[in-house]
């Protein structure tokens, strides 16, 4: 049986923008993730700056624009400290949204929060190494 999004994760893609949701209706064809979060308001946005998720205020960040222009998805099974599993599940979802940019389905380039300067060398990451979140780059 092939995965799908729950009510919870479907309401969250729904607050992205088009691009996210097209990405990432591909990606659960396959892979087995859940959408944590999608567009966050401002006391949100400050509940994850406090707890050190975002160095942004609101409203600088991606998750703060309706719809949003990021979203922070996990791959199944879940387990936060794998992290060789964020990294080959956002190879994943980063050659899916390369296919669909190359085809004209979505019309943005997606970046990982693992590799913020897109240069596939996760070494000379500096600052927060955010390994769930995507965002569409403008």
């Amino acid at each position: 049986m092939m995965p799908k999004f729950n009510t919870v994760s479907t309401l969250r893609l729904n607050t992205c923008h088009r691009d996210l949701q097209v990405i990432f209706k591909h990606v659960i064809d396959y892979m087995n993730c859940s959408i944590l979060c999608g567009f966050r308001g401002e006391q949100d946005q400050e509940q994850a700056f406090k707890e050190g998720k975002s160095r942004l205020h609101f409203p600088k960040s991606k998750h703060n624009i309706s719809p949003s222009m990021a979203v922070d998805v996990i791959c199944y099974p879940i387990d936060w400290d794998n992290f060789q599993r964020h990294f080959w599940f956002a190879g994943y979802v980063l050659g899916v949204a390369d296919r669909l940019y190359a085809e004209g389905k979505i019309h943005h380039r997606l970046r990982f929060g693992g590799d913020w300067d897109r240069d596939f060398d996760i070494t000379d990451e500096k600052g927060l190494r955010d390994l769930v979140h995507f965002e569409l780059m403008v």
